[in-house]
């Protein structure tokens, strides 16, 4: 049987991946890892909780890592100590290359943490929804960072974890295409970086998603209510 580890945030391009692999690779077993890493808010947890359960996973966690925020304090304003979340508009161009939201070395602990956990129980596919941003970029969900994670992954002697990044070249507006044939659920979604009632439609998150519903010609669901 096929197996695979998914890094589920609750966000668009993980809950997408997430029902994707469940839909296209019949008897699949998956399983779902989220992260507490000491986030602003924990709305997504909520989110990836119930994306879970709808795919029907085989098994979900919610890993509580929140020292990571302490360790890297104000090098992020996505932590719960750093500083205030920006509007996209208010970013400069040079901000744009690797923004404030930006959170250091995340997505390779990230990762690392899921090889263990996968190579533990005999999986040996780690799945995280990596995609080209529209208007900002981080470096952790490129191609080539794809690639040199695979060639560290590749020294294990027995049992070597293979990292996948189905979207890595899509845009948010083709991995929503890509949802919507398969049927997820994007109300019980959450992109915001700040964690209100409704989302702020203004941070780099909430833009880049817009852009995206609008690219796919639908409209998004948590803003219709």
């Amino acid at each position: 049987m096929r197996k695979a580890v998914i890094l589920l945030s609750g966000g668009i391009d993980s809950s997408t991946l997430l029902h994707m692999i469940s839909a296209r690779e019949v008897g699949v077993e998956l399983y779902a890892l989220s992260f507490q890493y000491g986030q602003k808010h924990s709305r997504e947890l909520r989110m990836a909780a119930w994306q879970a359960e709808a795919a029907g996973v085989c098994d979900h966690q919610i890993m509580d890592i929140s020292f990571f925020s302490d360790l890297v304090g104000q090098g992020s304003v996505l932590t719960a100590i750093g500083s205030s979340v920006p509007d996209l508009a208010d970013l400069t161009e040079k901000e744009l290359d690797q923004p404030p939201t930006y959170v250091p070395n995340r997505n390779m602990m990230l990762l690392s943490l899921a090889a263990a956990f996968a190579e533990s129980r005999g999986v040996q596919r780690v799945c995280y929804g990596a995609q080209a941003q529209d208007q900002y970029g981080y470096w952790d969900c490129t191609e080539a960072f794809v690639e040199r994670m695979n060639t560290v992954f590749s020294l294990n002697r027995r049992d070597p974890i293979q990292v996948e990044a189905p979207f890595v070249g899509c845009s948010k507006a083709d991995v929503v295409k890509i949802g919507l044939e398969i049927g997820v659920d994007y109300a019980h979604t959450w992109t915001c970086y700040r964690g209100d009632a409704k989302p702020c439609l203004a941070c780099p998150s909430c833009v880049e998603r817009a852009d995206a519903f609008r690219g796919a010609g639908i409209k998004d669901p948590l803003v219709e209510v």
